[in-house]
């Protein structure tokens, strides 16, 4: 039995509500969309655990998110691809680091990722964290930690640090303030030397519209977002940051279908990539 499907199997059977509102909430929506691209036959991700995830939650998913989008669900499931293979090739020359997960909600990753070796933090809002551990298997090497990430204390949890480290930061920072974003970043920069940081990024056209309460996905009004960078801004994170030693962007895998192909290639044409969504990678000297 793999690790995945003994986690699958632990998942509580007993329905469980989750209570949450504002951007917390929003780790429904993306678990939501998760669920329903894995439960395709021809998925471009498989998570079983999201499906199971839904399954155990008590929550009105299609009433209060809609029904399954065939390109939300797509996008959602290649983005975790993406971010997956950024984790596993920093751990192939570091096979003994520690993932640091911020903001993860209810994504699986670690059980995707895991090389049997690593080290996995989950950095969780209190009401995020509560729910993750009621809903997901413990396991020796995943950690979770009840904090805002903006504190910046959970880096002291980052243990054996010369093994490496790397951060992900998925469907994030668009809610932090830019000056927290900077923050962190330079946070990391300095406490994690040789590491790197993935996050994704929104076009500011998304984010406007968000503080607009113009954003809605079924009967969710998106909060709002404040900060912003298109993949063509990427140069901004290079402004004051002496300690990143490479930022370039990571494109998404293949995908199915003139969807797929579309996603696959949004960035390659400059009047999509100014209003796409963008992946990075940092790396710190």
């Amino acid at each position: 039995m793999t690790l995945t499907d003994q986690a699958v199997r632990e998942i509580p059977e007993t329905k469980i509500r989750p209570e949450l509102d504002g951007v917390p909430e929003t780790l429904l929506w993306t678990l939501w969309n998760r669920a329903c691209e894995a439960r395709r036959p021809d998925s471009v991700l498989d998570d079983p655990m999201a499906q199971r995830l839904v399954d155990a939650i008590d929550y009105p998913f299609e009433e209060r998110l809609g029904p399954p989008h065939p390109l939300f669900s797509q996008v959602q499931g290649l983005r975790s691809l993406v971010f997956d293979q950024a984790v596993q090739n920093y751990v192939a020359t570091h096979p003994y680091a520690t993932v640091v997960a911020l903001g993860e909600g209810l994504e699986t990753a670690f059980w995707r990722c895991d090389n049997g070796r690593l080290q996995w933090l989950s950095v969780e809002l209190p009401e995020a964290a509560e729910l993750r551990r009621r809903l997901l298997p413990e396991h020796p090497r995943h950690h979770i930690v009840s904090a805002s990430v903006t504190d910046l204390g959970w880096l002291e949890e980052v243990r054996d640090r010369d093994k490496g480290c790397v951060v992900t930061a998925q469907g994030l920072f668009m809610y932090l303030r830019p000056a927290e974003v900077r923050s962190v970043l330079d946070a990391c920069a300095r406490e994690l030397p040789g590491g790197a940081l993935v996050l994704d990024s929104l076009p500011r056209w998304v984010t406007r519209a968000t503080r607009q309460g113009k954003l809605t996905v079924g009967r969710l009004t998106i909060p709002p977002m404040h900060w912003s960078m298109a993949a063509d801004e990427r140069w901004k994170l290079t402004v004051g940051g002496q300690r990143f030693a490479r930022v370039r962007g990571l494109t998404m895998p293949p995908g199915r279908g003139r969807l797929g192909w579309l996603i696959e290639r949004q960035h390659k044409v400059p009047v999509f990539r100014s209003i796409s969504p963008a992946v990075t990678e940092i790396r710190f000297r």
